[in-house]
């Protein structure tokens, strides 16, 4: 089983700096802390409203992984202005997901099969610039097949009412943990890599960490949360080493 590697999504240290609307806490100064401490990849998400992630923070994350040799992975809505902005940086991957204004954060994954026409169009202007696409999808048969089928090269699955569920103690945890094994075998069958994220914290990671066609997790809000009472490079390393774990005694 391949070595699962750490996306750190910084955009929550922008959503405190812009509480107060003052120039700290940086989001590129987390980004620096967040490899030093084993982030193998910095996820950003630049969204219509900018409520976080501003266009300057783009631009220097941009240059701060292309100077450290790590991805930026640039979260972005299937529009015409952030295909323009990716276009312009190519960061080494993009990841599209559905944005609703009056969301609080991205609730639910991308409907390619119903968007097939808005979404093939994007997906193939981003991979002939040479960016890796990724759709953020719900571990649903007809969201794989449908993604597979506008030419992505990556899936990443929706973890968040998995993760949910295991915190609330539902007994729907089951069914929905059954749900990612098998769309994370799916995606792998049709040639796709697969990514997960979403709500995954220090109890949850494990098992996602187990299931061996994940090859990535990208985690934000609860690393940025525990780093006020531990410190981000404490916060991810711990995380880091519960991923490992995971993933050895799975290989076992």
């Amino acid at each position: 089983m391949s070595r699962l590697r750490l996306g750190v999504n910084i955009d929550h240290v922008a959503t405190i700096r812009n509480a107060r609307g003052e120039t700290y806490p940086d989001p590129v100064r987390a980004a620096e802390v967040a490899i030093a401490a084993g982030a193998d990849g910095i996820t950003a998400h630049l969204r219509e409203d900018r409520r976080h992630i501003s266009d300057s923070d783009i631009d220097s994350l941009d240059a701060l992984t292309k100077r450290r040799g790590r991805p930026l992975n640039f979260e972005m809505a299937v529009t015409d202005e952030m295909l323009a902005i990716a276009l312009r940086h190519k960061p080494r991957a993009a990841c599209l997901v559905p944005e609703r204004r009056e969301e609080v954060t991205t609730e639910g994954g991308l409907n390619v099969a119903g968007e097939h026409n808005r979404v093939a169009p994007v997906v193939a202007q981003l991979k002939q610039a040479g960016i890796r696409v990724s759709l953020f999808i719900e571990p649903d048969p007809r969201q794989i097949a449908a993604a597979a089928s506008v030419g992505t090269q990556v899936v990443e699955l929706h973890t968040g009412a998995y993760c949910m569920a295991v915190r609330e103690r539902r007994p729907e945890a089951e069914p929905l943990y059954r749900r990612l094994r098998e769309g994370a075998a799916q995606a792998a069958a049709l040639g796709l890599e697969v990514h997960a994220g979403h709500g995954i914290d220090y109890e949850t990671v494990g098992a996602i960490a187990a299931i061996p066609e994940i090859a990535e997790l990208n985690i934000g809000h609860f690393l940025i949360g525990e780093a006020i009472f531990t410190g981000l490079d404490a916060a991810i390393r711990r995380m880091r080493a519960l991923m490992d774990t995971a993933r050895d005694e799975a290989a076992a």
